[in-house]
């Protein structure tokens, strides 16, 4: 059971989280409008004219893949699991490499505004079908990854208040909702960039000193730290080993498996990554900036598995899961302990700020797909005008933010961890297969694209739904019914397979591409469109 505020911090870190937080958002708001387009160029609204130096377009892809998720739950899931935690993080730091290596450099010479223009450069027979098709996968990916980070916007809360009443829990969703509407409707990209760099600089500060502080307390050996880990965790020896959370069964082996797999292969087609990977004005810009974000992501997880560790040493595993199961709460205990009142209030303003970021760049790339790829592609056929567009990007931003705020409200109680890595397994399973057949095969058609994308966006949403996640278990949504068939919380090692099955599926039943077009777009993928 979850306890109430005074568990975890006292009444003077609230106040002193709500004053930091609270002037952040009126420094980052208003940042935001003074470097939102101050011209009706889509150009400037969805990219930011490209501007950006390597280091600055390096800290908005760290902040826009870092979430939350991983300074409250990957630190709770170390403290709670040891070794099993820190293979997870290893996931989170790995997913950067295929970035790196594969889809950044030619997406960035291919691209224009949003996946869907390389799409229709690569397919153009049909390239309206196409473009629907991805926006809807887009549209769902960020919807579900949006909800997740309003609901975990009140789950942070309850760490100081305790269970919050209805009222609570609406007001919070709609203030932090609407303060995102703000970022991305009227700050467009470079409002955007400028709350994800505030928030990785942040981050990288914050989880660096309370990393330094864990191991000064150790004297800055690790084997002092591990063992005290071990010895604190009630499980000696095997919380060091591998096998206390994923190893129990087949099963859970291969749930973990799963889960890697959505994670290293989602980032690369996670929207918002694909995005940001648009942004930089040069491919010398872009690898520059990849390897900043690359490894500013691995110290973060690097760090993030000290602050667990340290968790587990100096509060105690049970202490830590009595407090919460899910272990959330493990980041902000340790804070109390080693630095009281104000490191507990800089970290939970530093979750509530990620929050915000993660959540402006989901809105951003959702909103670039209805104004661009829908609106102004399939149901304008490209004779939009530029201010018409516009005024569509802003209006989705409203629209969807409202949705969210809706459904964040109706799925209260829903893991935010499992909508996270539904996301990832979507976009893994039905962008992913797309984008690099686009890439890479020549004999990839707009048939395969529809059936990859469609595919695998249904492949993995039933899967959930007949998995765990949903019925059979205590901790599912219908914990009373029993259709789980799928015996795996996670679908990635089914419906990424079945993504890429489908899409070559679908090219080799289908007439090819002209010759000429592939050749076409391989030059550009090579060499740019610049």
């Amino acid at each position: 059971m979850v306890r109430t505020a005074a568990s975890v911090t006292d009444r003077l870190s609230l106040q002193l989280t709500l004053v930091l937080f609270l002037s952040v958002v009126v420094v980052t708001l208003f940042t935001a409008l003074l470097t939102a387009p101050q011209r009706d160029e889509i150009g400037e609204f969805y990219l930011g004219n490209r501007t950006m130096s390597p280091l600055r377009n390096g800290l908005a892809m760290c902040g826009d893949y870092l979430s939350a998720a991983t300074l409250l739950g990957s630190t709770g899931l170390v403290a709670l699991t040891g070794y099993d935690g820190l293979l997870y993080l290893c996931g989170t730091a790995v997913a950067w490499m295929m970035v790196l290596l594969m889809i950044a450099e030619p997406l960035r010479n291919s691209g224009k505004f949003t996946l869907g223009d390389t799409l229709a450069d690569r397919l153009p027979r049909r390239q309206r079908p196409v473009r629907l098709a991805l926006s809807l996968c887009t549209l769902t990916i960020t919807t579900l990854y949006l909800v997740a980070q309003l609901v975990g916007s009140v789950a942070l809360l309850t760490q100081f208040t305790g269970e919050p009443s209805s009222a609570t829990r609406t007001l919070c969703v709609v203030v932090i909702g609407t303060i995102v509407i703000v970022y991305a409707a009227i700050g467009g990209m470079p409002g955007a960039t400028f709350i994800q760099v505030i928030k990785a600089v942040m981050l990288i500060v914050g989880v660096t000193v309370t990393a330094v502080m864990v191991l000064h307390r150790f004297d800055w050996n690790i084997d002092s730290l591990l063992g005290a880990a071990a010895d604190n965790s009630g499980m000696g020896q095997r919380f060091l080993e591998p096998g206390l959370r994923y190893g129990g069964s087949t099963t859970s082996k291969l749930d973990f498996f799963s889960l890697q797999l959505a994670i290293v292969f989602g980032l690369a087609a996670l929207p918002h990554v694909m995005m940001r990977l648009l942004a930089p004005k040069s491919v010398d810009v872009l690898r520059t900036s990849v390897v900043w974000a690359t490894g500013l992501v691995s110290f973060v997880c690097l760090a993030a598995g000290v602050l667990g560790l340290g968790a587990t040493a100096i509060v105690g595993r049970d202490t830590v899961a009595q407090t919460d199961r899910k272990g959330d709460a493990a980041v902000l205990m340790l804070a109390h302990e080693l630095g009281g009142a104000v490191l507990t209030a800089l970290l939970s303003c530093l979750a509530f700020v990620t929050l915000l970021a993660v959540a402006a760049g989901l809105m951003l790339a959702a909103a670039s797909s209805v104004a661009h790829d829908l609106y102004g592609e399939v149901i304008r056929k490209g004779r939009a005008k530029e201010t018409e567009e516009l005024a569509v990007a802003r209006l989705s931003a409203a629209v969807i933010g409202i949705l969210s705020m809706l459904l964040a409200l109706i799925s209260w109680g829903v893991n935010t961890a499992t909508l996270a890595f539904l996301a990832f397994a979507i976009a893994a399973s039905a962008i992913l297969p797309t984008l690099v057949y686009s890439l890479f095969w020549r004999r990839f058609t707009a048939q395969g694209a529809l059936l990859s994308l469609c595919g695998g966006l249904l492949c993995s949403v039933l899967l959930v739904v007949f998995s765990p996640v949903v019925s059979s278990t205590s901790g599912s949504l219908y914990p009373d019914a029993d259709f789980a068939w799928f015996p795996l919380q996670n679908p990635g090692i089914v419906s990424i397979p079945a993504g890429f099955l489908l899409g070559w599926l679908g090219s080799v039943l289908s007439r090819p591409e002209p010759k000429e077009t592939y050749e076409d777009f391989e030059v550009r993928t090579l060499v740019g469109v610049d």
